[in-house]
């Protein structure tokens, strides 16, 4: 399989295997007017098998920490890797999740976007702002 270098754009790799997808559509690559390449069950040494999403672009991958802050992500400029990280978890994510709580002013009031804060960092815990209902992964 041959799957051509990007000159600028982003690399996100050691996604755990089978959920490059869910990636994929929570960054709305489908909608994106740039070159696209996403590699499933890929064999890895550290993983076994793995994901891996070429972009050749730059998008905002700001909530990716909140998804798996393990996958990496490898910054290509005029063809080579300028930067290398892991996301962090964010302090806080927008409709990234809904809040489950019926009593919630996000279930009346539907144009109110769904906050969550990050509470606790060890166990990843998010809480809506309105509610403080923990979010569910």
């Amino acid at each position: 399989m041959n799957i051509d270098s990007i000159k600028n754009g982003i690399v996100i790799d050691h996604i755990k295997a089978g959920e490059g997808m869910k990636i994929y559509n929570f960054l709305n690559l489908d909608k994106q007017d740039c070159t696209v390449a996403l590699i499933k069950n890929a064999t890895s040494k550290q993983m076994g098998r793995k994901d891996i999403i070429k972009v050749d672009a730059f998008i905002d991958l700001t909530a990716l920490g909140y998804i798996d802050p393990n996958i990496t992500i490898n910054v290509i400029k005029d063809g080579v890797r300028v930067d290398k990280y892991h996301p962090e978890l964010p302090a806080k994510v927008v409709n990234v999740v809904r809040c489950k709580n019926p009593r919630c002013i996000t279930t009346i009031e539907q144009e109110l976007p769904h906050v969550f804060k990050l509470t606790d960092t060890e166990k990843r815990v998010y809480r809506c702002i309105y509610c403080e209902t923990k979010a569910e992964r």
